[in-house]
């Protein structure tokens, strides 16, 4: 029989607006039986405030008014370049986007327009536009999709001091505005103090990229790679300059090493299968191809222009006339797609019995623009859990479901062994500007209680309580975070059916060997571990992340997890829960419980950052003659005291 699994959360948005969430894991009869009126009936609503859009070029000017947004439907938090092509008078006006991401263009007459928007990190996206007498001032939205091969920046090192932090988060929000004397005058300062830092190096390395100077990508590049030589994109990132300088040599040696420090990046592989082309080694230059294709899904296309120029140099012709053309239908806007035209035709011609095999102009060019670096879209919080992979060991095979079955053993002992646990939770509260920086820090102190029931059994029931004197009043913000303790309980059997689960190798964390595990809710289930719900309807809230399992007794060290697709007012829910053992002597036995709990989020473009942090710990067992309500953390006698 699945078990029944409920846990509540819920989010109250800055004045009238409050947005609740109910985590629950149900039976499929029970879901089919929970109805939007029944969130009705339990006061959860919502009161929203709809923005009012102003024409500024007025009742007498025909206006075109473009907003610019991400792959989630927010605004771009950057400035985009709209282009406005008029194709009847062949002309072009360009405009760049407000802090509202929307760019107007007035004096719009009848006829038909081409738009285009683009940002740094992020690829260019086009839209047609027809005028007409009908429509006075169109509104259009162009959505912009992050490009594929940008590059991840982590948290700042520890070679970076505190003092100039602020200084390097600015640099990188230059950067991703293409703001590149602002870049380097924050670098300056922060390299002045901080010269050794393989961030400062790397960024710096970056904005030379971006400013084609490629002698001083390649010296601060290979500086970063040297301060920290297992960071696959820094290294990746310096053999496409060595690439771009005709070091092949180089460019090799370095790309192998990138391949061989994480065998995922497709990008990688992708330029190393161009350094094996340059040295016609076709062999070799087709296997990267093919990795990169592969481990890249989608963006990875962009591969089959390598793959096919080394099949047609292997003689195999009609193969790589099929991967060019793959290419240019997967990156039909690709600069090199005139040129692969062209490579077609001529293999198409070829005799093939005197083999010899046309040149592509400027192949290694062609292979380089199409990997051109960018970077993320956001720098407030950490990167999600598909941002960046932790390292693993290399040639370690991961024993699966050994690791499954003990983890999930861990959790059924908790679940078995406590009814209540209750712990002093401090929490600290801090609104972020789009930087990272704290806006504003506050402090509170809470007497916390987890409930556990097993009863019926087969029906699990988790709920959480809080000692808040004046309700969500005294709450930071008026935003009440609940139910993320419980998220290891994932990986409880009945549970876990609900996810796909992979182990990702052998890890570490602070010197401790851990297995990572990744989940993601499956596509083919309901999503019954977390809803969410407003206004009396129900959004699934679909979860993916990342477990550190220990290695020598299987138990929960760490998880992090994210949303797979952002919610109504909330795009970004980010938590990072760390376990530890919590001994308890009248038991004479060690509990995993939750030791802090970070939580980042970003709602209504507004960014904050949570940490509930757990000590004092008292154990309500399943034996214990107390089955009510805890009255007295200290006075119950059914308490067990670490």
């Amino acid at each position: 029989m699945p078990r029944h699994f409920h846990r509540r959360v819920c989010f109250y948005l800055h004045g009238p607006l409050l947005v609740c969430a109910i985590h629950f894991w149900l039976s499929d009869r029970a879901a089919a039986q929970q109805s939007p009126a029944a969130a009705t009936a339990n006061n959860i609503s919502v009161m929203q405030m709809n923005g009012v859009k102003v024409n500024d070029c007025g009742r007498l000017l025909r206006g075109l008014s473009v907003t610019v947004l991400d792959e989630k439907r927010l605004k771009l938090d950057r400035q985009a370049v709209v282009k406005v092509h008029d194709e009847m008078k062949n002309t072009t006006t360009w405009e760049t986007t407000s802090e509202e991401s929307q760019a107007t263009f007035c004096g719009v007459e009848l006829g038909k327009y081409e738009v285009e928007a683009s940002a740094v990190g992020y690829l260019a996206e086009m839209k047609d536009v027809q005028v007409t007498l009908t429509i006075q001032s169109p509104e259009i939205e162009i959505i912009l999709h992050k490009d594929p091969s940008a590059v991840e920046l982590s948290d700042a090192d520890a070679a970076i001091p505190a003092s100039v932090r602020k200084d390097a988060k600015r640099a990188v929000l230059a950067l991703k505005s293409a703001n590149y004397k602002e870049a380097e005058k924050r670098l300056d300062k922060v390299y002045k103090v901080a010269p050794s830092s393989a961030q400062t190096n790397f960024l710096y390395g970056y904005l030379f990229v971006q400013l084609n100077d490629a002698e001083k990508a390649e010296e601060f590049l290979g500086r970063a790679a040297k301060l920290d030589p297992h960071r696959v994109q820094t290294v990746t990132l310096l053999g496409r300059v060595e690439l771009q300088r005709k070091e092949d040599d180089e460019a090799e040696k370095t790309l192998e090493q990138a391949v061989a420090d994480d065998s995922n990046y497709w990008v990688a592989h992708d330029l190393l299968a161009d350094a094996y082309l340059r040295h016609k080694e076709y062999e070799k230059a087709q296997e990267q191809a093919q990795l990169a294709i592969n481990d890249g899904q989608a963006a990875g296309n962009v591969a089959q222009l390598v793959l096919g120029e080394a099949l047609a140099n292997l003689g195999h012709d009609q193969e790589g006339i099929e991967a060019l053309k793959t290419f240019l239908q997967t990156n039909p806007n690709n600069s090199a797609a005139p040129a692969v035209r062209d490579l077609i035709t001529k293999l198409e011609k070829r005799d093939s019995s005197a083999f010899q095999a046309p040149e592509l102009a400027a192949t290694s060019d062609l292979a380089l623009a199409a990997s051109v670096p960018s970077l993320t879209e956001s720098t407030w919080g950490p990167p999600g859990v598909d941002d960046i992979k932790p390292p693993v060991a290399p040639g370690v095979p991961c024993p699966y479901e050994q690791v499954l079955d003990g983890v999930g053993e861990r959790m059924r002992q908790l679940v078995d062994n406590i009814a209540k646990f209750a712990a002093v939770e401090d929490l600290v509260h801090q609104q972020l500007d789009k930087t990272g920086n704290p806006i504003s820090r506050e402090t509170r102190k809470f007497n916390y209680v987890a409930s556990i029931k097993d009863d019926p059994p087969g029906s699990l029931d988790v709920e959480e309580y809080r000692n808040l004197r004046y309700g969500v009043t005294d709450l930071p913000d008026h935003i009440v975070t609940k139910g993320f303790v419980t998220l290891a309980l994932i990986f409880l059997p009945d549970v876990r059916v609900d996810f796909q689960m992979s182990c990702e190798g052998l890890g570490n964390w602070h010197g401790q060997t851990a297995w990572l595990m990744r989940f993601q809710q499956r596509d083919d289930k309901p999503s019954r571990f977390g809803d969410y719900v407003t206004g009396g309807r129900r959004y699934p809230m679909k979860l993916k992340g990342r477990a550190w399992i220990a290695t020598d007794n299987l138990q929960i060290v760490r998880i992090e997890s994210d949303l797979v697709t952002p919610l109504p007012h909330i795009a970004v829910i980010h938590q990072i829960a760390e376990y530890g053992p919590v001994h308890f002597n009248k038991m004479n036995a060690d509990l995993w419980l939750p030791q802090h709990v970070d939580i980042f989020m970003e709602m209504d473009r507004r960014y904050y950052h949570r940490r509930h942090s757990f000590d004092h710990y008292m154990l309500f067992a399943v034996d214990s003659e107390d089955k009510g309500p805890l009255k007295d953390l200290k006075g119950n006698s059914s308490a067990q005291t670490p």
